[in-house]
């Protein structure tokens, strides 16, 4: 448990420090974009994350519960063909991408070039994704810090610099924006690689077996496959959030440029400072899949309830103190980014979405550790359905507007975090109360 802690430790700090770096990325951006610029770029980011997901086809969970769960001497194994996989896969997405972005509609609005930085990112993620997943695996989460840190600042110093010393038209300062974005994926990319290669010449010296390679590409997609479906369903979701949500207020009344505003507000500033806490989930996520995985394969389920146990009392601490911050000093925290009264209500209503989201992510490792992939996506499809319906009833009202929508979201995320946490304590043999722990789970 103490390599779990330790991990735990600089994920969080690198995070907490990150996460101070997203909001004074997000400050200049409102500042320089404006408020239907930061519209645009919001509503773009959903559509490049899902991009981003295709790529990385979800490797850094399948190899780092694969190289949790095995002794080292198969790693070397594991990881060329984890590298095999990554070579044909990125090889056949970059095609098929370059074939069809120029079609995607949802580019239009956007510089030319936007399409083409979106194409960079499929090898770059992709073979990230292989020593992310290998230093997870291996629970070197400084690189891993370090690595997440770096992307932010990196980030952060593009903007300062560019927007200090340049001056652009809106649409140029969009691509700008964007830009950096994937500038700082692209250094993040050149920092693990070289880490990797480095580990990986260090393990072809040392004595290694072979697994068979139909078994290794089993376990690899086993995991890869259902986790990017799911990935993939969330994403897709995300993406087509910020067009759900718009239509729902234009049926209301509001026109184009304002419901883009609204949601520029609702995505760029009440989002920012409201998932600030959530470097800590985010932490708890990359250290629990390799650390659930083994103890799962041990069946240690006294230790698991042990885990998960601790994972939801400090989420509780940390969660509910944070959303009593946002809740009592919202006006003075959106003032940071602008001068308005909407988005310190709109920080306000979503304290339940918020808090419950904190629980979500580490409870999402767990299902993942625990090999329930399908029940995790079947609990994000019923969520997403009532969420989205709920955003669509209540946002097209002209009694209900933002309000509705943010219903919406609260409903979704709490509807969520319950039935990952009921279906998790029925694995592990755990009551709903943390108490009269069921010994038949040692039995399983």
């Amino acid at each position: 448990m103490a390599i779990y802690y330790r991990g735990l430790f600089f994920l969080a700090a690198s995070a907490f420090l990150g996460e101070g770096i997203e909001v004074l990325v997000n400050m200049i951006l409102a500042r320089e974009l404006g408020s239907h610029g930061l519209g645009l770029y919001m509503s773009i980011l959903p559509t490049i994350f899902l991009i981003v997901l295709l790529s990385s086809f979800e490797l850094q969970v399948s190899i780092s519960k694969f190289v949790a769960e095995r002794e080292e001497r198969f790693h070397r194994n594991i990881l060329y063909h984890a590298l095999t996989i990554t070579i044909i896969f990125t090889s056949i997405l970059f095609l098929v991408t370059a074939a069809i972005l120029p079609f995607i509609p949802v580019f239009n609005t956007y510089h030319p070039y936007v399409r083409w930085l979106v194409m960079i990112l499929i090898p770059v993620i992709s073979f990230t994704s292989v020593a992310r997943g290998y230093f997870m695996g291996k629970q070197q989460m400084g690189k891993i810090a370090v690595s997440n840190f770096l992307r932010k600042i990196i980030q952060l110093g593009g903007l300062f610099v560019l927007f200090r010393f340049f001056a652009f038209d809106p649409e140029a300062a969009l691509l700008v924006a964007i830009g950096t974005l994937i500038g700082s994926e692209i250094i993040v990319f050149l920092y693990l690689i070289y880490l990797f290669i480095a580990q990986f010449q260090q393990l072809k010296r040392q004595p290694f077996s072979n697994l068979n390679r139909k078994v290794v590409r089993k376990n690899l997609m086993a995991v890869s496959i259902p986790t990017t479906g799911l990935r993939l369903f969330s994403a897709f979701t995300g993406a087509i959030q910020p067009f759900i949500i718009k239509a729902a207020l234009v049926r209301s009344g509001m026109t184009d440029i304002l419901a883009t505003e609204q949601f520029g507000m609702l995505m760029g500033v009440a989002m920012s400072i409201g998932f600030f806490p959530a470097f800590i989930a985010h932490s708890l996520l990359i250290v629990l899949i390799p650390a659930v995985s083994k103890t799962h394969s041990q069946k240690d389920y006294p230790t698991l309830q042990k885990m998960l146990q601790q994972v939801m009392k400090l989420t509780l601490v940390y969660g509910v103190a944070a959303v009593t911050l946002f809740y009592f000093f919202a006006p003075e925290l959106t003032s940071l980014f602008f001068k308005s009264a909407t988005s310190a209500v709109f920080l306000q209503l979503l304290w339940p979405f918020f808090l419950f989201h904190f629980f979500i992510m580490p409870l999402q490792a767990f299902m993942i550790g625990l090999d329930m992939i399908k029940e995790a996506f079947i609990h994000i499809v019923w969520s997403t359905v009532i969420s989205f319906a709920l955003i669509l009833w209540l946002g097209s009202s002209l009694d209900w507007r933002m309000d509705g929508v943010i219903i919406g979201m609260n409903t979704g995320s709490v509807l969520l975090a319950l039935m990952h946490y009921l279906t998790i304590c029925k694995k592990i043999g755990v009551s709903i109360f943390m108490k009269g722990l069921v010994q038949k789970a040692a039995n399983r």
